[in-house]
Formats: structure tokens, C-alpha cells, sequence
């Protein structure tokens, strides 16, 4: 079967795989619409330190069952579609025993720490798949970014007395974004990109801000009376804005990394103490976090199609990649076979 490939740093093909093999409460997927994602495109750009390369790339996946293994559940049945829940956790980590079986340390994340979806089929454990065939085919391929932007926000701890900001609104900083308006915060979308920001304001943010044209601080300063956010999420991953979000959080505020840095990131550490910041790692995201994206998608119906800013054919896929590294304003690109 076709699957692509990225061989080497800017290099992606097509390839001839074998096609896997069903096992015992395994079924097999047709894979019909993938999400591209930040860390695919870092793959292909060399910068993600979590990939071995070569590497089929792909976990936003939806597809369609058409086939099931011994010992599945009957509701498992061929043509039901399904979305991909695709990390996988070991039970038995300090993270799992916790019940934070997302963080799980051992964690193989499809087409980052294993080959992944973008493929003409994939097989799965039964209950690595979201059965759903409600939403729109396109839109199950979003249901895993926007999900870990909603962990961002259970990390959080947001509420509706809540001001928050997010920095960078990417596919993840809008799931920030999303998840925060859905639990009634009051949130401050920020971005280089004025297509992105309003986008933002149409999901919901109150106030935008362009980080390329505008002083992100003072305007921070204006919109809370100088009493900085509750909580600040950073959607980027660059350094500079891993010290941003500590300079915007409030006295007693919370700041989630959602984004990871590529290379180290200096902190003067004094306001760490002095404004006693809870400040937090967030990872992937859990099944009740896919449940809630679900819910979402399936309440704004239609509406879901502007988070989408390009489809490309499966076979036309070598270019998708590409496209998005010369494009870098593009939201999220789908392929779809």
C-alpha cells in the first residue's frame, strides 16, 4: 500500500509499505482525511528531536473501519467512521498510576515516536478509535489538535471569572482559545498573523492582538488595569515567548506551556517567586478532552470548516508538506483521500 514518507530533512515520498497485519482486537482503518500538524512540519524541517527519521507522519486521522480482528466489540462494525486517539500509554509509569495516562512516560505518539496515518490504512487497538458518524468526514481530523488545546485549558484551571491570554493561535492556541470561550473566560488572542487573529475573534476572543504591529506588554497593561492575566498560555514554542507568558501572567496567576521551545530558554526567575506563579506543563490530551472537542464540532455544525485552510488530495500529498513550509500563515491543512 502507498504511504508517505518523510526520508530526510525536506524530503517527502511516496513509498510501498506492507500492508499491517489485523491481530487479535485490532481493526483496520481506510484512512480518509489526515491533519498536518506543527510537529510533522517540524519533522520535515529537521527541528523535532522526538523523531527518527525515516518516518511515516500523520496522528490527526479520521477514517473508516473496514475490517475488525477477533475478540472487537460488535459496535465495531465496517463503515462506521471513527476518529484516532493515537498515543498510546504503558499503565504502569508513575504518569498512568496517576491516572494522567496522557503524560504517560513511555509514550509512542503515531508519526512522531512510530509511524503514523498518512497511509491508505492503518490498524489499531479497538480502543484507540472514537467511533463517530455524525460529524462532517473532514472534521474528525480535527478533533485531536483542538483537543490538546482543551487539556491546555483543564491544565488551567480556567473559569468564567477568568481573563486569559493566548499566544500564538495556531491549530493547538486555537483550541486555547475555544476551550477558554466555552468555559466563559474572557481571552486575548495573540498572533503575527491578522488572518489567524480574526479567525480568533470569530471563535470567540474578546480582544486580539497583532504581535507583529503592536506592543504586546502595554496593551496586556491597558486591557487588565495593569493587573496582568489570570492565566497565559503559550502556543508558540520559541523562547521568547516562553518568558512573555511569565511577564503577562498576573500576581498568583497560572501559565501553561502548551508549545515546547527548540532550544534552551534563560529565565530571570525572580517573578517566578515574587508573583508565586503556578506554572505548568500541558501534553496531548485525554478521551474526556475528545469527548468535549466532539460535542463542540457537533453543536457549530458547518462552522467548522473555516479552521480548515487547505485540503490536498492523497495523491497529491508529497506536496502538502511543502506547501505548508512556504505558507506559514495556513492554519491546517488536510489531506484527504
Amino acid at each position: 500500500m502507498k504511504a508517505l514518507l518523510i526520508e530526510s530533512e525536506g524530503v517527502s515520498r511516496f513509498t510501498d509499505v506492507a500492508r499491517p497485519q489485523l491481530g487479535n482486537g485490532d481493526v483496520r482503518i481506510a484512512v480518509r482525511h489526515v491533519g498536518i500538524c506543527g510537529s510533522d512540519l517540524n519533522t520535515f524541517r529537521g527541528l523535532n528531536p522526538l523523531v527518527e527519521l525515516p518516518r511515516i507522519p500523520g496522528h490527526e486521522i479520521g477514517g473508516e473501519i473496514i475490517e475488525v480482528g477477533s475478540n472487537v466489540p460488535s459496535v465495531y462494525q465496517p463503515g462506521r467512521r471513527v476518529i484516532v486517539l493515537p498515543y498510546t500509554s504503558c499503565g504502569t509509569c508513575s504518569s498512568c498510576r496517576k491516572g494522567r495516562v496522557n503524560a504517560c512516560r513511555y509514550n509512542r505518539t503515531l508519526g512522531v515516536q512510530q509511524d503514523g496515518g498518512l497511509a491508505e490504512e492503518i490498524v489499531l487497538p479497538a480502543e484507540k478509535v472514537i467511533l463517530n458518524d455524525t460529524l462532517d468526514p473532514r472534521f474528525l481530523a480535527l478533533v485531536e489538535p483542538l483537543s490538546v488545546g482543551f487539556h491546555a485549558v483543564a491544565r488551567g484551571r480556567v473559569s468564567p471569572s477568568d481573563r486569559i491570554v493566548v499566544l500564538g493561535c495556531g491549530m493547538i492556541g486555537m483550541g486555547v482559545v475555544i476551550g477558554a470561550v466555552a468555559r466563559g473566560a474572557e481571552v486575548i488572542a495573540v498572533d503575527l498573523s491578522p488572518e489567524k487573529t480574526a479567525l480568533a475573534k470569530q471563535f470567540g476572543a474578546r480582544h486580539t492582538i497583532n504581535a507583529g504591529t503592536e506592543d504586546v506588554g502595554a496593551r496586556i497593561v491597558e486591557l487588565t488595569s495593569d493587573q496582568g492575566v489570570d492565566v497565559a498560555f503559550e502556543a508558540v514554542g520559541l523562547p521568547e515567548t516562553f518568558r512573555q507568558a511569565i511577564d503577562l501572567a498576573g500576581f498568583c496567576g497560572r501559565v501553561v506551556y502548551v508549545g515546547y521551545a527548540k532550544a534552551p530558554v534563560t529565565y530571570q526567575t525572580q517573578m517566578f517567586n515574587l508573583k508565586e506563579l503556578d506554572i505548568m506543563g500541558s501534553r496531548n490530551a485525554t478521551r474526556s478532552d475528545f469527548d468535549a472537542v466532539i460535542a463542540y464540532l457537533e453543536t457549530i455544525g458547518d462552522r467548522a470548516a473555516s479552521l480548515i485552510s487547505k485540503v490536498i488530495p492523497f495523491a497529491e500529498a508529497e506536496g502538502a508538506l511543502p506547501f505548508w513550509d512556504k505558507n506559514r500563515d495556513v492554519l491546517k491543512v488536510i489531506v484527504e483521500r
